[in-house]
């Protein structure tokens, strides 16, 4: 089990921002923020750390992928991070490739990151 993960990224501010707002529909705010960094989570429990990157590069880009309580939630999810930003990766719908009862949406984030909201129940 995953406890938390840090993304490095280009303008701490921009990133922070982008974060709160696409990920509320998914329950999370900001739980902890000190000396540049932000942790982000669910009941209290940051398990997203975004921090300013120390050089230039910031490596390959990342997928990572958050759980939804429900299919309207992907698509809140994904109305969000648009509105915040975010460039279109993959509209909110079945990914039956994956498996029967995949529904999930995909943004890009401001540096290039593929941040996806998922749930696996069926409607």
């Amino acid at each position: 089990m995953i406890d938390h993960l840090t993304l490095r990224v280009k303008s701490y501010a921009d990133s922070k921002a982008f974060y709160i707002s696409a990920l509320a529909p998914l329950g999370y705010e900001v739980v902890m923020e000190y000396q540049g960094f932000c942790g982000l989570g669910v009941d209290k429990k940051p398990d997203l750390w975004i921090a300013q990157s120390e050089s230039a590069e910031l490596g390959p880009a990342r997928h990572i992928a958050f759980r939804a309580r429900s299919r309207a939630e992907v698509d809140a999810f994904h109305a969000a991070a648009i509105a915040a930003g975010a460039k279109d990766n993959g509209k909110p719908g079945p990914r039956a490739q994956y498996h029967p009862h995949y529904y999930g949406a995909f943004v890009l984030d401001p540096d290039g990151n593929n941040i996806e909201a998922v749930i696996h129940t069926p409607v």
